[in-house]
């Protein structure tokens, strides 16, 4: 095994580990915001008004722990997903350094080879996201287990939502170009102000954490509707026993749901929970990436220590 490779599987485990730390501090907002996501009025009626109305329901009924309904599960699509998107796009930019005989990828490589890594993660990671959202939205009290939710329909319900997945590897592009051109308009600021000759400054943590969010906010606003719509595709059927029946309710398709939002609830309808989806992906990519960095070099120590062992091991064993 290379050190090119080990330094991949570094960058993945660390920033695995990162999204698992992060999915389970800001669990019980993303349960809220899921099950807020996924309701549209009916007849004139809806049961969430507002964000809050649905964490008043967990405290009302004695359900708070509730709220980290399919916590398992969730953290294990979130492990999956991050190290197959760091590896893979670790790997697609290695690939092209090659190719290239290049150090340096410009922006537009860099956004395909993103796009192309976030593909792959939501193919591998879909049945895992569907069965978590479906965990998340269900009643309080009334999640299945994992494999349940897997197995009460076809493996074709369980990748519900994937094409949404893949036009939302769109979501990263859009933030890595933003963030792209607000740095450079920065830094372009800076150099004005600091006289010809100077060489450009770096970004403070500050202002790197605030075009972060900033190019986020946009990228979320921008690809919203496909967020809420995807969300309403995944999201478990209403399980009160009066309406249940065993009716067979019709497949939800993209079309399907757009339609439903738009005649219910209008185009306000198409951006409901925004707030609370910028606050939780905001706050979910600092995490992530703050974790992330404060790991990878005890991860990088740990993965050199197991290969040295390992190889000495091999060693001792073919001596004999």
């Amino acid at each position: 095994m290379s050190s090119i490779d080990l330094e991949s599987i570094s960058e993945a485990t660390s920033g695995a580990i990162g999204a698992v730390l992060s999915t389970t501090i800001l669990y019980p907002l993303d349960t809220c915001k899921a099950k807020y996501q996924a309701e549209v009025r009916s007849h004139g009626r809806q049961k969430y008004k507002k964000l809050s109305d649905v964490l008043l329901e967990a405290v009302s009924s004695g359900r708070v722990l509730s709220l980290y309904q399919g916590l398992g599960t969730k953290n294990l699509q979130s492990f999956i997903a991050q190290f197959v998107y760091f590896y893979g796009y670790s790997y697609f930019k290695r690939l092209y350094q090659i190719k290239y005989n290049t150090k340096s990828i410009g922006t537009k490589a860099n956004l395909i080879l993103a796009a192309a890594a976030g593909a792959c993660t939501a193919i591998i990671t879909q049945p895992l996201d569907t069965a978590s959202s479906r965990m998340q939205t269900s009643a309080f009290g009334r999640s299945k287990g994992l494999w349940a939710m897997l197995t009460e329909g076809s493996w074709i319900e369980a990748f519900d939502g994937l094409g949404i997945s893949l036009l939302l590897t769109s979501n990263p592009a859009i933030q890595y170009t933003v963030f792209d051109q607000l740095k450079q308009k920065l830094l372009d600021e800076k150099l004005k102000k600091s006289g010809n000759g100077s060489s450009p400054e770096s970004l403070s943590a500050f202002s790197a954490f605030l075009l972060g969010a900033i190019s986020k906010s946009i990228a979320t606003v921008l690809t919203y509707p496909a967020i809420r719509c995807k969300v309403m595709i995944q999201a478990a059927d209403s399980s009160d026993e009066e309406t249940k029946e065993k009716e067979k309710k019709p497949k939800k398709t993209i079309l399907s749901v757009l339609d439903a939002i738009w005649k219910r609830e209008g185009v306000p309808g198409f951006f409901k929970g925004l707030q609370a989806q910028i606050l939780k992906t905001v706050l979910s990519s600092a995490l992530l990436l703050m974790i992330k960095e404060k790991i990878t070099a005890t991860t990088w120590v740990l993965i050199l220590a197991i290969t040295r062992y390992m190889v000495v091991t091999q060693g001792r064993v073919k001596g004999k």
